[in-house]
């Protein structure tokens, strides 16, 4: 295993995961540990521009355009971030590969086999070295979606999406080493330690 690690943190919307990241963040500082993060959508400048049009509420793209909208979106942040940082330093993401199939596959219900020819063509064998899985129950997804002062298109679903898009993920991940789930219905502090553990042990 790499000491220079890609670690992806998942999750449906209100599940915790933003937050972990930036607890891993400032705990690779503490420790003056190179990493460099970035989301999805979003991450390099034109990865931001295509963030943009697919999150913006007044956008009503078809379930097919939204794929090939996260498709180039990684397609730029693969050729200009994890290319030239890969094996180099840390690479934190929040959502990547699993995001597309859990959300497009499982929520949208597009063809799995053209998710991952897509993604595969772009990543070849590249995969995440550890991947923190975040769920989150119905009671609390709703509050904390409430709770936001702004909200993009993926905040506004209803919780039967989510619902299958969390299921999606959990069959990802179903019995697989690389994974760690975070049941963020329980303590946060609780829920650090257990992250940055996870962490520890990587490096």
């Amino acid at each position: 295993m790499s000491k220079k690690p890609l670690i992806v943190f998942e999750g449906i919307e209100g599940s915790g995961k933003s937050l972990h990241i930036k607890n891993v963040e400032k705990y690779l500082k503490k420790k003056r540990i190179k990493f460099v993060k970035f989301r999805e959508p979003g991450g390099s400048k034109n990865s931001e521009k295509i963030r943009d049009l697919i999150l913006n509420k007044k956008s009503n793209f078809k379930s097919l355009t939204d794929l090939f909208l996260y498709i180039a979106s990684r397609n730029e942040n693969y050729h200009n971030i994890i290319k030239k940082n890969y094996k180099k330093k840390i690479i934190l993401i929040d959502r990547f590969v699993d995001s597309t199939i859990a959300y497009q596959h499982h929520g949208m219900k597009i063809n799995r086999k053209l998710i991952v020819t897509l993604n595969n063509f772009i990543l070849g064998s590249l995969t995440p070295d550890l991947t923190f899985l975040h769920t989150v129950n119905k009671k609390n997804l709703i509050k904390r979606l409430n709770l936001r002062k702004t909200k993009n298109r993926y905040d506004l679903f209803n919780y039967n999406f989510y619902r299958r898009v969390q299921k999606g993920f959990l069959k990802i991940a179903k019995n697989k080493k690389k994974y760690l789930i975070v049941d963020s219905n329980k303590s946060i502090s609780d829920n650090k330690i257990k992250v940055i553990n996870k962490i520890n042990k990587f490096l």
